[in-house]
């Protein structure tokens, strides 16, 4: 009891520095000043290096004042740089800081001018995670997990004296700062690395030769990490539709807001909102959401999601879009009388935005890809070999842009191994096997390895551990919230194959799980670990017995 108590205080501290106001009359309190505006785009810039007392500092100098083209010093074979990079985001600031930082590379990298909403002219160092994506969606998740604390700390005989109310403004400013901060972090990063950051759209010209607006640099070898773009599905209307960028740019929370998609951006935005106090509408194709994630988990999370109010369409299809007199907008869907039915039922709904959220397409646009002949997917990724490299051989590329496995901590992994592959002199392979990952709904989703359905069809014989629970912070607090925690193991190897949670502190605690599953834990191994009492994560430690054996007769060898 002390614990949560004390622990009660600080998110009322936490809370308050967050923007939200505890107004003794219930009465919203005075709002902070609006965030300010994003700074308009700056013209073409050059960050070289200079040695000062020891080590390299950052100046700035405009295209004019550079010598001849522009050009920096050649490097050895006559090109400008060893590596240049085309995006300055998680995986090229990756590569290319370790490129030049540790392996003494001459590396350049290029971005375009900082904007919270990317587009052909706008983008930032950082890129869609840092400034538009995983960091403040967290902030978001955050913002709106207060409003539930209030609730669960009453259960616990805090007196609010009142209702809580959010400034919106004092939030955005803060987390607008926050993002500028974050940028000029990156921009330092490089700059103490030795990479040189040139300000601009960056298109390839030829196998070794980058043009950055209007600037011409040289490179043995180029590096595509530009990411991807939300995607947003034709339908009539579809052009009123937000995406992402701008669900976190939104000036006030909205009154109504349906979310089109069921995957990892769709249920985080839903249960962002809803937390936010809004009334959300989750609407997707298929009959539960988080398509790919193990079937108990997509179903248990929907039952959450649910109960938090949120409201979900499932079997349903976007029909129109229309903008009302006042403002607002009318959304008009189908959806399915039945997973396997041609039949359909038409719905409406009065909302103040409709946020598409139903996938990220690969950033290859205008880039030159296809002059130079790189080859390309069907999806439109970059195709690559298995260490990165495209069917140009001076030309490679990583992460999003890929599409290969879309995660942040995945782009800097298979930049890590091409800065060895490149300069290490040990070519190494990305590692895309037994990769946690989280979803940030509400739950939390945590997960690591195969479903149940994978691991069935690869091993043939598998036993299945589960443990569904109320969390303790939640039996005093009168929160009806439940955790789910799973166990794949092959049963055969008693290797467990995979691990999967639904509850608080999913990913907190996954990332621990990812290490054990990765390092090939076996489930003998995981019953002698002793459990730390009382959490939630000993749970995976202590189930004893399976809840199902499945077994075939002709058991399939994985991979």
């Amino acid at each position: 009891m002390k614990l949560a108590s004390s622990m009660i205080v600080q998110q009322g501290a936490k809370c308050a520095r967050a923007g939200w106001q505890r107004a003794a009359s219930g009465r919203r309190s005075p709002t902070a000043a609006a965030a300010a505006a994003a700074a308009p785009a700056a013209p073409l810039r050059v960050l070289a290096y200079t040695p000062a007392a020891g080590r390299r500092a950052l100046s700035v100098r405009a295209e004019a004042e550079s010598n001849g083209n522009g050009a920096a010093a050649p490097v050895d074979g006559g090109f400008d740089y060893d590596l240049f990079c085309i995006g300055a985001g998680s995986g090229g600031v990756r590569a290319s800081r370790v490129a030049a930082g540790t392996y003494g590379a001459k590396v350049g990298i290029c971005e375009m001018p900082y904007s919270p909403i990317a587009s052909d002219e706008a983008g930032g160092a950082g890129g869609t995670c840092v400034l538009r994506g995983c960091v403040p969606k967290k902030l978001f998740v955050y913002a709106a997990e207060y409003r539930e604390a209030f609730s669960d700390a009453e259960g616990f005989g805090w007196q609010l004296g009142g209702q809580p109310t959010l400034d919106w403004a004092a939030f955005l400013a803060k987390k607008n700062a926050e993002l500028q901060r974050l940028n000029g972090i990156y921009l330092n990063l490089l700059n103490n690395s030795g990479v040189e950051y040139i300000e601009g759209r960056g298109k390839l010209v030829d196998a070794h030769t980058v043009d950055v607006g209007g600037r011409r640099v040289t490179a043995r070898n180029i590096l595509i990490a530009t990411g991807a773009r939300a995607f947003v599905p034709p339908f009539e209307g579809h052009e009123l539709c937000i995406i992402s960028d701008n669900a976190l740019e939104v000036t006030e929370v909205p009154k109504q807001i349906v979310v089109l998609g069921g995957g990892y951006i769709a249920v985080e935005f839903a249960g962002i909102f809803a937390g936010l106090g809004s009334e959300v509408h989750l609407v997707y194709r298929a009959d539960l959401p988080l398509r790919g994630f193990d079937e108990e988990v997509r179903k248990f999370a929907a039952e959450q999601y649910a109960q938090n109010g949120i409201h979900l369409h499932p079997l349903t299809t976007p029909q129109q879009l229309e903008k009302l007199p006042d403002g607002r907008l009318k959304f008009t869907a189908a959806k399915r009388t039945g997973g396997q039915s041609l039949e359909s039922e038409t719905f409406a709904i009065e909302c103040d935005h409709v946020l598409a959220a139903t996938g990220r397409r690969p950033n290859t646009h205008n880039l030159g890809l296809e002059e130079l002949g790189v080859r390309m997917t069907k999806s439109g990724a970059i195709d690559v070999d298995d260490f990165s490299r495209t069917s140009v051989p001076s030309v490679w590329a990583v992460g999003d842009v890929t599409d290969r496995m879309a995660l942040t901590p995945v782009a800097l992994m298979e930049a890590m191994a091409l800065t060895k592959t490149l300069f290490g002199g040990e070519p190494t392979k990305p590692d895309h096997l037994n990769v946690p990952t989280a979803v940030f709904s509400h739950p939390q989703i945590g997960t690591v390895g195969m479903s149940e359905e994978q691991a069935l069809a690869a091993y043939g014989n598998i036993d299945v551990y589960t443990s569904s629970f109320r969390p303790m912070r939640n039996t005093i607090s009168g929160n009806p919230g439940r955790t789910f925690m799973k166990l794949i193991v092959a049963a055969d190897t008693d290797v467990v194959v995979g691990c999967h949670m639904v509850g608080p502190d999913s990913a907190e605690i996954l990332q621990g799980m990812g290490v054990a599953v990765k390092m090939g834990v076996t489930k003998r191994q995981l019953d002698s670990t002793v459990g730390i009492h009382p959490s939630a994560a000993e749970e995976f430690v202590t189930m004893r017995s399976p809840t199902r054996q499945l077994r075939k007769e002709e058991a399939k060898v994985a991979a």
